[in-house]
């Protein structure tokens, strides 16, 4: 007969009740809280035209680029069903069109974290409120200032404009103020500590990025200054029913260090969506080898419990493979709970769609859109600028292709960028103050000691705040504001 090793007092089993006990903990803390409810702003059935508020891109248009009512509800259909074949059904504009990107993410389920249909975003701002009207304008701003230098907006004409009317033209802007206003120093930043502090871009995006014996310099290649795409309705049109677009032309000689905001949203069309932290990870976790000043080998957070062993270090454990691994990881679940809250929740129009209709309220079909889109938006002074430079009131789009074909609410890039961040300011000492900063020299191509009166002041935890708020805030410059909670991209 068969003798069972599997004894009451078995280690093994002892372990074995042990590991059951604390997976059943951990899901007990999932589920213990009250069920999710998830709250849109109601602009599905707000309006006399359906659907105009909402995202549907790659979807079939009218002459207006307003949505074909029945697609739309195939689409609801199918977020409502889950039913694999029911999004195979929802038709696109173009038989070779754009695919719409991966709807049934939020249908997935994990293992690790929070379910992600168990989370909440508040709803996003209505196109008939001011809110939503300081975004599209702060938006239009973004797009004038694209190739202006980061290190130029204390002193450029273009950021002193767009700072002094999204003051005084927008009643709702949500952005960061000095004394009260938008200034050049607040404009086009984020919210948590340290964004305002030094340069307008985190050493995390400059420093050089140690893979293993590598060593890569954060010089990018380069896309051509002062070109703008979708400027023309018809153009505006066919990209919205889907016509496939090339990729922008790239300059792989000419490198430089990122300098403009139109530098940041070439990095983020091509970026793995944790890539930013990634290299953040590595520069903290790498130690510098004199006369080098960078990586940093940023000291760990004081609740490591590897500070307090004389005689061990962390490795598998809260050692570097385990941050290094982590950064990547949160990214998936942080996509997942997004996308879930983009297609099943908010479905909200994007900018560049949100910049069709005030084309057509304001030139093709005037008063087509009265009472639906805000007039602090329709009044502002930054579209006539916009009409002047580009011929039409749409937003001008970084690249040819504009916007991924997924709703606007939530930011996938926000999401991502929140969840990374978090992960390596809980592991890394946020008050670390990061030695010789630096910024971009005149033309680019090599590093200069940033000066400036706060050079002091840059430390860990800042640096990785204005990370996520560059990515999420500057990524495409079609963006729309952060504040923690809420983004488009």
């Amino acid at each position: 007969m068969a003798i069972s090793h599997h004894t009451s007092r078995s280690p093994v089993l002892d372990r074995w009740r042990e590991g059951r006990a604390l997976r059943e903990a951990a899901e007990d803390r999932t589920f213990s809280g009250p069920l999710p409810v998830q709250v849109s702003n109601g602009e599905e059935t707000s309006f006399s035209i359906p659907f105009v508020a909402n995202y549907s891109k790659s979807l079939p248009h009218n002459e207006f680029g307003e949505v074909d009512r029945n697609a739309y509800r195939m689409l609801l259909r199918a977020v409502g069903t889950g039913n694999p074949e029911d999004f195979e059904r929802i038709p696109l504009g173009l038989e070779d069109g754009r695919p719409l990107a991966n709807p049934q993410a939020g249908l997935s389920f994990d293992l690790e974290g929070p379910d992600p249909q168990g989370l909440v975003i508040p709803p996003a701002p209505r196109i008939d409120g001011p809110e939503n009207s300081a975004e599209m304008g702060e938006l239009y701003w973004m797009a004038l200032a694209r190739d202006v230098k980061f290190t130029d907006f204390a002193t450029d004409p273009i950021v002193a404009d767009a700072a002094d009317d999204l003051t005084e033209g927008f009643s709702d802007f949500r952005g960061p103020r000095e004394g009260g206003r938008v200034t050049p120093r607040t404009l086009f930043r984020g919210f948590t500590p340290g964004d305002l502090a030094g340069p307008y871009l985190s050493q995390f995006l400059l420093f050089d990025v140690p893979y293993v014996t590598l060593r890569l310099t954060q010089r990018q290649d380069t896309v051509e200054p002062g070109v703008d795409f979708v400027t023309d309705f018809e153009d505006w049109l066919r990209l919205q029913n889907g016509e496939p677009r090339d990729l922008i032309d790239r300059d792989f000689t000419n490198t430089r260090y990122i300098q403009t905001p139109r530098d940041m949203a070439h990095y983020v069309n091509f970026d793995a969506l944790f890539e930013a932290y990634l290299n953040a990870a590595f520069i903290l976790v790498t130690r510098p080898s004199p006369p080098e000043v960078m990586p940093l080998g940023a000291p760990v957070d004081a609740g490591n419990p590897y500070n307090f062993s004389c005689n061990q270090v962390g490795f598998a454990t809260y050692g570097a493979p385990h941050v290094l691994t982590l950064v990547a990881e949160v990214a998936t679940r942080a996509l997942k709970a997004v996308w879930f809250q983009k297609w099943f929740v908010h479905r909200r129009l994007r900018p560049e769609e949100f910049g069709g209709r005030i084309e057509v309220q304001l030139d093709r079909d005037p008063g087509r859109y009265d009472g639906i889109i805000d007039p602090e938006i329709l009044d502002s002074d930054v579209l006539g600028r916009v009409k002047d430079r580009f011929g039409s009131y749409l937003l001008p789009q970084a690249f040819p292709e504009a916007s991924p074909t997924h709703p606007a609410y939530g930011a996938g890039y926000a999401t991502v960028a929140g969840a990374c961040v978090t992960i390596l300011k809980a592991w890394f000492d946020e008050s670390f103050v990061i030695p010789n900063p630096v910024v971009p020299n005149e033309d680019g191509t090599g590093l200069v000691p940033y000066t400036g009166p706060d050079k002091d002041r840059l430390t860990v935890g800042g640096e990785l705040n204005k990370l996520a708020a560059n990515i999420s805030i500057e990524a495409t410059f079609t963006l729309t504001r952060f504040d923690g909670t809420t983004i488009q991209i």
